[in-house]
């Protein structure tokens, strides 16, 4: 059995339900309400992976697993800071994320693997996306594929904050690293679903999670 736990309110679902257009946080920099937490290791609390400090989410980085707001979206902007305090490793932004809690949902991931942020990748057979005029879907065993960026890494050095505008409309995806476009995707699917900010190898930290509606 899986640990899930779900923060207090419901505020952010239904945000989501009533088609409202304002900029809302995600994130209130005091706790994890509007989200779910899930850790492939039941043994593990919650507290001793994600915690606040000083309006920051700060992850552990391990066990793997990930918070998910408790919302669903789509057509939206995302922005998302993010830095690595310590030796940066692996994580991601899960965009669209459906079905059931495990490693990894299917979803559409914004990479944050540390170089290869701007990086699409496909998680779960049914995902796809369409890049360049080249179609990707997992295939095979595989649970995933990836599609990497179009640029050099736009990311600043360890330490400092990085910017995520993740652009989100109809079946299209646009991705920003600290200003620069790095990777556009189009007939993406799924279309709707959470956001999850993944805990997958070393601490990393988020702060400014905002999001637009764009209808």
């Amino acid at each position: 059995m899986r640990r899930i736990v779900k923060g207090v309110g419901c505020c952010v679902a239904m945000l989501a339900l009533c088609g409202c257009t304002q900029q809302t946080a995600l994130f209130n920099g005091q706790n994890l309400e509007g989200w779910e937490t899930y850790l492939e290791d039941p043994s593990v609390q919650p507290g001793q992976v994600w915690s606040v400090r000083d309006s920051v989410l700060h992850c552990k980085g391990t066990p793997t697993g990930y918070v998910r707001t408790i919302g669903h979206y789509s057509d939206y902007v995302l922005e998302v800071e993010w830095r690595w305090p310590e030796e940066p490793t692996n994580s991601g932004v899960l965009l669209h994320a459906i079905g059931e809690d495990k490693i990894w949902p299917q979803c559409i991931e914004a990479q944050l693997q540390h170089e290869h942020a701007g990086d699409f990748v496909a998680i779960q057979p049914g995902s796809t996306l369409t890049v360049n005029g080249v179609r990707y879907e997992p295939k095979g065993e595989s649970i995933f594929t990836v599609v990497p960026k179009k640029n050099p890494s736009s990311e600043h050095p360890v330490g400092q904050w990085n910017h995520y505008k993740i652009v989100c409309k109809g079946d299209m995806i646009d991705l920003y690293v600290n200003g620069v476009h790095q990777n556009r995707a189009f007939n993406v699917w799924p279309r709707a679903g959470a956001i999850c900010l993944q805990s997958e190898g070393s601490p990393i930290e988020f702060r400014n999670i905002v999001l637009k509606p764009l209808k």
